[in-house]
């Protein structure tokens, strides 16, 4: 059985901050693309509160293509690149707890 019919793990961390909030990403890359995720990339990023309130969530999950939740607001996300993927991610993070410090 060659890897190409499977999702390879590229990427999974999880820290957590000085004030218990929790960051954890996780990336796959997958077998041939799909309609869903026509980059070949599956991904969930999660920055949320110990208690497991989400403050910001970026993911494609099925069905629903690339998105982000930034508290109760969900809204459409134009995925490029893991590279740049993270770097959204990371700003989200940094506008959040630069207003909430």
């Amino acid at each position: 059985m060659g890897t190409m019919n499977k999702a390879v793990l590229i990427h999974r961390s999880k820290i957590s901050y000085p004030d218990s909030a929790i960051r954890e990403m996780v990336v796959w890359q997958l077998p041939p693309s799909s309609t869903d995720r026509p980059h070949g990339v599956k991904y969930r990023f999660h920055y949320g509160l110990p208690d497991g309130t989400c403050l910001i969530r970026y993911d494609n999950e099925t069905g629903k293509g690339d998105h982000k939740h930034i508290g109760e607001q969900e809204e459409s996300y134009t995925f490029t690149s893991v590279d740049q993927l993270f770097a959204d991610f990371f700003v989200d993070i940094a506008k959040l707890r630069g207003s909430t410090q």
